[in-house]
């Protein structure tokens, strides 16, 4: 589990962003920024273009803590997520509030539904009332929420994902790096004609980063990816069991199914244990997460656990320690990467010999 610091240099000032700095940008005293911002007084449509230009770039956001407070912290730490409905998230915040619950600091919630905008919206009204610290899901962001982030003014912790740069501290799993070692291990097992089922793409970068990792995987041993299917929509058993059926009906000579989740990995698994299929004989099978439900099916599916939990604790680890005692904002990033490991379960044959 290799913890690294990250170059302080590319760390964000955490300075945060005042009037000023939008009126410098945008070319107009600091009483005309602040009528535009809240909204008040008689302001030209020019005026008011350039000045939430200036401030949108800038990543600016206004401080809604009044009075003798607008100097203040809360004791709010914001977590950005992009669902509920996915079983992964809920765990992810399970760790996060274990690992406050005596500091003195409260996790609040916010969900994207995998949407850039609306990410931009969440940040937005989160950083308004100065959190202690902010944990969000993901290493892509619009520019906007990236300006945001970087001007925070609090520690940022990105979770989920190492593959790419990081705003502030990072914490999560290679995910490319999760493809392709599931891949390595379907072909160890002697499967050959392999089919990908997956969801969100390209909103979910995650999945995307894993189909990437498993091409690779499977182009080093001479495959490739056989057959795909995609849906939009929330991970459920409905629709693992009808995308699964669609590919079999479509290309039956297949031998392995790759789901980018554990759920509709889960609901493909029932529909092939329906239709008589020798689940790992004839046909093998393997999602992602290792989410708690696969031990309630008839067979243990194949996946990667994805260190939900730890991921959590690690985050909050690291908002909590910089707002301890008043521990500068501006610290060092922190880099943890952690390693999932897979979990055959019944779905998959074990390593061919020779």
């Amino acid at each position: 589990m290799p913890r690294t610091p990250v170059d302080p240099r590319r760390s964000a000032s955490h300075r945060p962003l005042t009037l000023r700095d939008v009126s410098e940008a945008s070319g107009v005293s600091e009483m005309t920024v602040s009528r535009v911002l809240r909204n008040r007084g008689d302001v030209s449509e020019t005026t008011r273009a350039k000045v939430l230009e200036a401030a949108r770039t800038l990543g600016y956001v206004p401080n809604k803590i009044a009075g003798a407070l607008a100097s203040q912290r809360v004791n709010l730490v914001g977590v950005v997520i992009p669902s509920l409905s996915n079983l992964v998230f809920p765990e992810v915040l399970s760790g996060i509030s274990a690992e406050l619950d005596e500091t003195g600091l409260q996790p609040v919630v916010g969900v994207t539904n995998y949407s850039p905008a609306r990410e931009e919206a969440v940040l937005y009204e989160m950083l308004s009332w100065r959190p202690a610290g902010l944990v969000v899901a993901g290493l892509e962001h619009t520019e906007a929420a990236r300006a945001m982030l970087a001007n925070a003014g609090a520690p940022v912790v990105e979770i989920m994902d190492v593959d790419g740069e990081g705003v502030d501290s990072v914490v999560g799993i290679s995910h490319r790096r999760a493809g392709l070692h599931m891949a390595e291990a379907i072909v160890a097992s002697g499967y050959r004609r392999i089919g990908f089922l997956g969801t969100k793409m390209p909103e979910d970068h995650r999945a995307r980063k894993r189909l990437e990792g498993f091409r690779e995987g499977l182009a080093a041993a001479g495959l490739g990816i056989e057959d795909t299917e995609f849906y939009s929509g929330g991970s459920a058993l409905l629709k693992g069991r009808e995308m699964t059926e669609a590919m079999m009906r479509r290309s039956p000579d297949l031998d392995f199914l790759y789901y980018s989740n554990d759920m509709i990995g889960a609901g493909g698994l029932l529909w092939c244990l329906e239709q008589g299929y020798d689940v790992p004989g004839r046909l093998g099978l393997a999602g992602f997460n290792g989410v708690e439900l696969l031990q309630g099916l008839p067979r243990r599916l194949a996946t990667m656990d994805s260190c939900r939990r730890e991921i959590g604790q690690r985050a909050a680890q690291i908002i909590a320690a910089r707002a301890r005692e008043g521990a500068a904002a501006d610290a060092a990033p922190e880099r943890i990467e952690l390693e999932p490991v897979i979990q055959p379960g019944d779905t998959i044959r074990p390593p061919s010999r020779g």
